[in-house]
């Protein structure tokens, strides 16, 4: 029934995404060039690895040693509208309908993380990671690691159809009010260096 529904709800709302997916990849040729997508390796289900697309949000600015710049340096207000609106995940829905993503989920994070999930984290794997979830519509990235992982086996404990359809209706209007964007001082969220890193509020 989610996979189901998954492909249904991207293919009756292909009239009005891919216009609006036209218009904001060309928008990042013109302020950001080329490539208009970003690719990242991510773990999905059971941890396998898949690529997962965006839109990218980053221009490719260098220091003058030709080290690249960090992220908050390249992300500009373009970018920032992106992310914001979350226009930069649109191209995910070809993850989704590729099988390797479901609209709603725990969000794929970086494969290193992988190794510094203690065993209940690592439940966030049982399920395909999604576009959206129950962190998200909870605080998205201004929330601390401990407690945007833990809403994410909170989410594959306590899944269903109905939950999905809860979170799917939250989502917009989380996305309308542009709020938890990131956390204070990051681009997006600090990175998950493990458990018993204070950063990560453990």
């Amino acid at each position: 029934m989610k996979r189901l529904t998954d492909i249904v709800l991207i293919l009756i709302s292909l009239p009005l995404i891919f216009p609006v997916f036209l218009i904001v990849a060309l928008l990042c040729k013109l302020n950001l060039g080329s490539p208009v997508l970003f690719r990242q390796s991510r773990p999905g289900l059971n941890g396998k690895i898949f690529d997962i697309v965006k839109f990218r949000t980053m221009s490719n600015k260098h220091e003058m040693s030709g080290e690249q710049l960090q992220d908050s340096a390249r992300l500009d207000k373009f970018g920032v509208f992106l992310r914001s609106t979350s226009l930069d995940e649109l191209p995910e829905l070809w993850n989704v309908l590729k099988g390797e993503m479901s609209l709603v989920g725990p969000r794929p994070l970086l494969v290193e993380y992988i190794m510094l999930y203690s065993e209940q984290q690592s439940r966030r794997h049982e399920v395909r990671p999604g576009i959206t979830g129950w962190a998200q519509i909870n605080g998205r990235n201004s929330i601390s690691w401990k407690d945007r992982l833990e809403m994410d086996v909170w989410y594959v404990e306590n899944r269903s159809y109905w939950l999905d359809i809860k979170i799917l209706w939250k989502t917009v209007f989380k996305v309308l009010k542009r709020d938890g964007i990131n956390q204070d001082g990051h681009a997006t969220m600090s990175y998950f260096s493990g458990n018993q890193n204070k950063d990560n509020n453990a």
